[in-house]
């Protein structure tokens, strides 16, 4: 468990507290950009508690502003997108997606204001889906690369999107778990022999063990993870293993099937509620799965589960996320479909910010209780030397991270099993640093 300091440490993330500070110091996924069109409507975007309005200029260039107009602070989210420029209703005022001023009408053409009226802008890049910025000072700004969910350009990704109710860190904490679902999600992640596959409706794996061994690999840009279970067939000799990867701040890499890779991303809106994108992505020897397709098995079909904002329409916590009581008499687990469902129900089920003070974890807990000692480590090193965490040598790109799930033999150690020879080299590194440590530590 954590102390109550502990815990307000972790998950505040408004204004100057120390973890937003941090987050601010990384290119942030922000927003889909499917969700903006050439003079299309602005969207608002929360960011860290920060009120932002987003909007694609005729060009397709994407701005990223503070929603409040710097003149009298109406929404600019009610302004018209055209002719390269958001325009505010109420006086004219209009912008460029660098937060400068192209018009004043309600101004004398003499004024000078219009030099002095520069608005709140932050950078943008567009890459793997989504419209990212980075909002921390921008002589520190670092090199935006690409994300582990599309190392190419041409990489296949379908992303589902959902606004929730809930702290940042109780939702990366359930895609940290791998525990869990050999319970919640058993009717959607079957045994069977053979390898993991994804089926139209199911995912299939080659285990029925439901209490796997949890070993923990620290790392530069977070950790990894693995979850080891005896596989259905030849268990004595081999393990079924799924690595699970922490790209700190908000990404996690879940093991993959034969068809896709899978990712999560949780960027915190402000203290309390979170954008959840859950991530089928796919090159190479893997097929992938068409969006349309990835919403309808998370059952988060947009227009139907989820509004166009991304907000649930259909299940929430009053009306108990539409649980049913009769599909679980015939055999379903939790009557309540779709994978992501099921995890809302629980991670929203422990109050905007979950209590940690009074939890009582267990062996299986092990990643959970090293991811929050990680993260707890890295922003009090930030605010002890502006290190910031994923930015520091041995420093490896985003896109040559991966997860892994298989039977292997029960010989073959499984801290390099998906690894990047790049990764590789960096992970021995750290393991004959941790063993230098180690026996330093024992000779004093």
């Amino acid at each position: 468990m954590l102390t109550s300091a502990e815990n307000e440490l972790l998950c505040r993330v408004e204004g100057d507290s120390p973890m937003g500070r941090l987050m601010r110091r990384h290119w942030v996924p922000a927003i889909l950009s499917e969700q903006l069109q050439p003079d299309g409507r602005p969207i608002r975007v929360q960011l860290f508690g920060e009120k932002l309005v987003a909007f694609r200029n005729s060009d397709g260039e994407v701005g990223i502003l503070g929603e409040f107009c710097p003149h009298r602070k109406a929404s600019l989210a009610f302004g018209r997108n055209e002719e390269c420029g958001l325009r505010c209703l109420y006086h004219g005022w209009k912008f460029d997606t660098d937060g400068s001023v192209l018009d004043m009408p309600s101004e004398p053409k003499e004024s000078a204001l219009r030099e002095k009226a520069k608005h709140l802008s932050y950078p943008t890049r567009e890459v793997g889906g989504f419209v990212w910025t980075y909002m921390g000072p921008a002589d520190l700004m670092p090199d935006f690369e690409r994300p582990s969910w599309a190392p190419q350009e041409n990489t296949r990704v379908a992303i589902a999107k959902i606004e929730l109710p809930c702290n940042w860190a109780q939702i990366m904490e359930g895609q940290i778990d791998s525990a869990h679902s050999s319970s919640l999600h058993s009717s959607d992640m079957r045994p069977a022999k053979g390898e993991a596959t994804a089926k139209d409706d199911h995912w299939v794996r080659p285990s029925t063990d439901k209490n796997p061994r949890i070993q923990v690999q620290l790392t530069g840009y977070g950790m990894r993870y693995a979850a080891i279970r005896r596989p259905i067939t030849n268990s004595n000799t081999h393990d079924y293993v799924r690595i699970t990867t922490y790209v700190a701040p908000f990404t996690a890499l879940i093991p993959p099937n034969s068809s896709y890779n899978v990712a999560s991303v949780i960027v915190p809106r402000n203290d309390t509620s979170s954008y959840f994108h859950f991530i089928a992505w796919a090159n190479e020897d893997k097929l992938g799965i068409e969006t349309d397709a990835w919403r309808k098995f998370c059952v988060l079909v947009l227009g139907d589960d989820v509004d166009a904002n991304f907000r649930p329409i259909k299940r929430n916590a009053g009306n108990d996320y539409l649980q049913d009581r009769d599909l679980m008499e015939t055999g379903h687990f939790t009557g309540i479909p779709g994978i992501p469902n099921q995890d809302i129900a629980m991670w929203e089920s422990m109050g905007s910010i979950a209590d940690r003070t009074q939890e009582r974890l267990g062996a299986s807990d092990i990643a959970i209780v090293q991811f929050r000692r990680l993260m707890l480590e890295a922003v009090q090193e930030f605010e002890k030397s502006q290190q910031v965490i994923g930015q520091v040598e041995p420093k490896l790109p985003q896109a040559k991270l991966c997860s892994y799930q298989g039977v292997v033999e029960k010989t073959l150690p499984w801290r390099m099993l998906g690894a990047s020879d790049e990764e590789v080299a960096v992970l021995q590194g750290l393991e004959e640093d941790e063993t230098e440590k180690e026996m330093a530590g024992a000779a004093a």
